[in-house]
């Protein structure tokens, strides 16, 4: 089921995907970044007008470094679809996206389906990330966020992975005969050692890090969720210092491991800028001699004044698209969206420019009251999602909250910032799984005619929790 979703929504997305022949919105900077880094390793400044000769087959970009405004593990992924079909046709940076997209739904379903422990209700979480509007929208554009959401989801996996895994093992220690355990392990309980899934959560994290700067609110909130998890495992198989034992034996070891790997990771994408010598800010360092104990922290940002070896990054650019009117809102409208991004060209004026899009079947719906019905549907089924963990305490409405934290309440700290409701899709997965526990409680999964968890078959959780 997971793998025919997968190749459905990759069907709806490469279809047709050339067409507009043009660079709609920011893909005249990612797509020509791209292209720069395949080059030369980093990114270059572009001449002005020079969307048509990029589309034309005959990109020049100029000698000198250009102002980076985003990490570029997501651009580094545009230019795979480059070097496959060129710059000749749209396919090229757009095409990445469409496999990105279309792995999310692959992703979306498995985890839908061990999360519900149903095919069904996997099924359902697949296909309607599939077809939506949002989602399909964006994984048919060559914008950085879809890659963003692509590795945040897969980390959640991840997490999600390691957390039955470590459950399966505290399982198996809680079935051994207490007369043979010491003293400090009955206490303790045992010591986990290696948990490859939170590795590789890791590596994960620091990849979404690596396309844009605001995956850095998924780090601290996720890890927070994995605390609780193990916390709550220890208690439930009877380790008495459950809470003690949760933050040292699991806690600490997360935090030694998994933040230096994103770390690592986030810094090992900016290899090409690294190699070489010309890129934006790259010999700042030898123009700013640091002293004092700033020689010692060489990944810092420009302009705190302290030495570098990498270059400013920020959520935000600072180059402004005059090819486009953005029609940006308030991060607080994101819940019940009444307008959005347009994009394309914008000659003829703004409503003819509105019919064209409508036409070329890349514009969402951006006029009040009609409106994608899954983000209408995910405000409700966010808010159920809110009480269902504060009244159960059930781990699945607790890790739907977690993603919301991330990628949508931090944006609530910035009242005055632009921003953009295509931004919301890093958190579009959640909004999904958000909307399946609501079609599982009305199709009365979860309730006292089956175990805790939602599963068709006996619980067989320790201790009977999930």
């Amino acid at each position: 089921m997971p793998v025919l979703l997968a190749l459905l929504a990759g069907a709806l997305r490469l279809w047709n995907l050339g067409n507009p022949r043009a660079l709609i919105f920011d893909e005249t900077y990612y797509a020509k970044d791209a292209y720069a880094l395949m080059t030369a390793g980093h990114e270059l400044a572009w001449p002005e007008n020079h969307d048509a000769q990029f589309i034309a087959g005959d990109p020049r970009p100029s000698d000198e470094g250009s102002y980076v405004v985003h990490p570029p593990l997501g651009k580094w992924l545009i230019a795979i679809g480059l070097r496959i079909f060129g710059t000749e046709t749209a396919y090229g940076w757009r095409f990445s996206s469409a496999v990105a997209g279309a792995l999310a739904v692959l992703l979306i379903a498995l985890i839908a389906q061990r999360m519900f422990r149903s095919v069904f209700l996997g099924g359902f979480a697949g296909l309607l990330t599939a077809v939506e509007g949002h989602h399909l929208v964006m994984s048919r554009t060559a914008l950085l966020d879809i890659f963003l959401m692509l590795f945040v989801l897969a980390a959640f996996g991840a997490l999600l992975a390691d957390r039955y895994s470590t459950r399966r093992r505290l399982a198996e220690w809680a079935s051994r005969d207490r007369e043979q355990l010491s003293a400090a392990e009955r206490a303790w309980g045992p010591r986990l050692a290696l948990r490859p899934w939170r590795l590789a959560a890791g590596v994960l994290l620091g990849c979404a890090v690596a396309v844009k700067l605001s995956a850095l609110a998924f780090i601290p909130v996720f890890g927070i969720m994995v605390v609780l998890w193990d916390v709550e495992a220890r208690r439930t198989v009877g380790v008495r210092r459950w809470l003690a034992s949760g933050l040292v034996r699991d806690g600490l070891p997360a935090v030694a491991t998994v933040l230096p790997l994103a770390l690592l990771t986030y810094v090992l994408s900016w290899s090409g800028w690294l190699a070489t010598s010309g890129g934006w800010g790259r010999n700042w360092h030898e123009e700013n001699p640091a002293e004092g104990w700033r020689r010692w922290c060489p990944v810092l940002c420009v302009h705190c004044g302290t030495t570098t070896r990498l270059p400013q990054t920020s959520t935000q650019g600072s180059r402004q698209d005059t090819t486009t009117p953005p029609l940006p809102g308030p991060g607080s409208s994101w819940a019940a969206p009444s307008r959005c991004t347009i994009r394309g060209r914008a000659e003829g004026g703004l409503r003819a420019h509105r019919r064209d899009l409508r036409r070329r079947s890349l514009l969402l719906r951006c006029r009040r009251p009609r409106q994608p019905l899954i983000w209408w549907t995910g405000a409700v089924a966010a808010a159920v999602v809110l009480l269902l963990w504060l009244g159960r305490r059930d781990w699945r409405s607790g890790a739907v909250l977690s993603g919301f934290a991330a990628g949508y309440a931090v944006w609530l700290l910035f009242p005055d910032r632009t921003m953009f409701f295509f931004y919301t899709i890093s958190f579009h997965p959640f909004l999904i799984l958000a909307v399946t526990i609501l079609a599982a409680l009305v199709l009365r999964w979860g309730t006292r005619r089956g175990p805790p968890c939602g599963s068709a078959t006996r619980c067989s959780c320790p201790a009977s929790r999930c």
